[in-house]
């Protein structure tokens, strides 16, 4: 199928929540430029050090997660369908004196732009819903990684999507297997939900075992699949912040995030 009304809808949508989400404090980009990292403590777990190591990072927005890679020592590549966000990276880069690439296209073209592989593909938090289908997007990583590399990606929990968010309480609404694409319009954004931008959005839901098996099949040695209770980010209606400054359901009944880490086998 072609997806590309889906798509061209919300590459609008990101091209305007650029500057909006470039005032914010949800990203406090003033803070950044003064040189707080803008990665948690799973991918920072999960990589451990990543100098001297060359890194993509998918669907990068406007590139504080590429940019704090890079000031950790990676030599950092990042993508995005939005131009404004691209355009707003590359300020950044320049900005705080760091060296790192940004290319703007669709993720599932990746390989249309960059032929270079690399050692760590990264990917995070709110990506995979803007997918259709995983299996060309697991293709263009295995492509896109080197032999030995590695692929990780931590990402909110699917069980969370289940959820209609523009209901007051939430509703379960969607299927964990929904196939068919999913459309929302609402006012604001998760960064500013009092701006005035009007976010018009298509998004598809991924089960686990989709995102486990699209990585098998494009020849991804599975390291580990993790499931977690909270979040670094409160997003979600009605979370409490732990101990730990992670935001969880006071229940606990479902987890909020997961994190799968892959290996490409040596040739």
């Amino acid at each position: 199928m072609n997806f590309q009304k889906e798509f061209n809808t919300n590459k609008e949508t990101w091209d305007k929540k650029v500057a909006i989400h470039a005032k914010s404090d949800f990203y406090d980009i003033e803070s950044f430029k003064k040189g707080k990292t803008s990665l948690n403590s799973f991918e920072l777990v999960a990589l451990g050090d990543v100098s001297g190591k060359s890194l993509l990072h998918l669907q990068c927005h406007f590139g504080q997660d590429t940019l704090s890679w890079s000031r950790i020592g990676a030599k950092c590549t990042g993508v995005d369908i939005s131009e404004e966000a691209i355009k707003l990276a590359r300020n950044l880069n320049n900005e705080i004196n760091q060296s790192a690439q940004f290319v703007c296209c669709n993720v599932l073209d990746v390989s249309k732009h960059i032929s270079k592989k690399f050692d760590i593909i990264y990917t995070s938090y709110g990506v995979i819903g803007w997918l259709p289908d995983l299996k060309p997007w697991a293709q263009m990583i295995s492509e896109r990684l080197k032999p030995d590399g590695v692929f990780y990606i931590v990402e909110f929990h699917p069980i969370a999507w289940m959820f209609d968010y523009l209901q007051e309480p939430p509703e379960l609404k969607y299927g964990y297997h929904q196939k068919g694409v999913i459309y929302e319009e609402y006012k604001g954004t998760y960064a500013d939900e009092n701006s005035e931008i009007i976010s018009k959005e298509y998004g598809w839901n991924h089960s686990l075992g989709e995102v486990v098996t699209s990585l098998a099949q494009a020849g991804l040695e599975i390291e580990f699949l993790r499931e977690h209770d909270a979040s670094p980010y409160n997003i979600f209606p009605g979370l409490i912040k732990a101990e730990n400054q992670l935001y969880e359901l006071p229940s606990k009944l479902y987890p909020l995030i997961f994190e799968v880490k892959v290996t490409k086998k040596g040739a």
